[in-house]
């Protein structure tokens, strides 16, 4: 099997990184793999209007939040193959994954030979999860989970990336600062992602970012 196009490898550790890497490699080849270590590095390449035929995106990117990355990048790629890969193994994250979008899950315990396997199950067409995760029969996401990821993947990518930061705890200052805009700019932004999650203010946003934390689901 031949797998046309860039494959992209979204993960801020340079080690796995590279190791994902050589899976996609061992897999196909002739694959030409782009690297992303961060949201914004990401978000720059869907700016630009990258294509890709295999998506392997870190659960917890730097300058996303908890299963947010998944849902923006999703959305994005709607019909793009999409695998997680993330330290976090429980059952219960794995299956939120998945509703979100995923067309598979690895480990990062994963061998290599496991992550060779994983990538090319999902090339063709199958969704891969590890061995020991049992079927999920019944949905995990509510109502209000999917009305939040349906705001999430509205946001432009630089309202996103503003949204990432203040969860981080940034001051609008600090954010112009860092995106090279003005103060204004920011508060723009800030009043349309205030809107689309239905919100009111900082404090309100960052509440609702928090029912995508990783951390909640895997102590279920």
């Amino acid at each position: 099997m031949t797998l046309l196009g860039n494959v992209l490898v979204a993960d801020d550790h340079p080690l796995f990184r590279m190791a994902l890497k050589q899976a996609v490699t061992q897999a196909f080849p002739n694959a030409n793999v782009v690297e992303a270590e961060n949201i914004d590095q990401l978000e720059r390449l869907t700016d630009a209007g990258e294509q890709f035929s295999l998506l392997l995106l870190d659960l917890n990117m730097p300058g996303a939040h908890g299963f947010s990355g998944l849902i923006y990048m999703r959305d994005r790629y709607q019909a793009i193959p999409l695998v997680v890969v993330s330290a976090s193994e429980e059952a219960a994250v794995i299956h939120k994954a998945v509703e979100y979008g995923a067309n598979g899950f690895i480990p990062k315990s994963a061998s290599m030979e496991v992550m060779v396997q994983a990538i090319e199950k999902v090339c063709a067409g199958e969704r891969w999860l590890p061995p020991n995760i049992l079927p999920q029969h019944n949905p995990l996401l509510r109502d209000e989970d999917h009305d939040l990821a349906k705001c999430i993947a509205s946001l432009t990518p630089q309202q996103f990336r503003v949204l990432g930061m203040l969860a981080e705890g940034q001051l609008n200052k600090q954010i112009a600062y860092e995106l090279n805009v003005s103060e204004a700019t920011i508060k723009a932004h800030m009043t349309a992602i205030f809107r689309k999650l239905g919100v009111r203010n900082r404090t309100q946003a960052v509440i609702r970012l928090q029912n995508l934390d990783v951390e909640s689901f895997s102590a279920n």
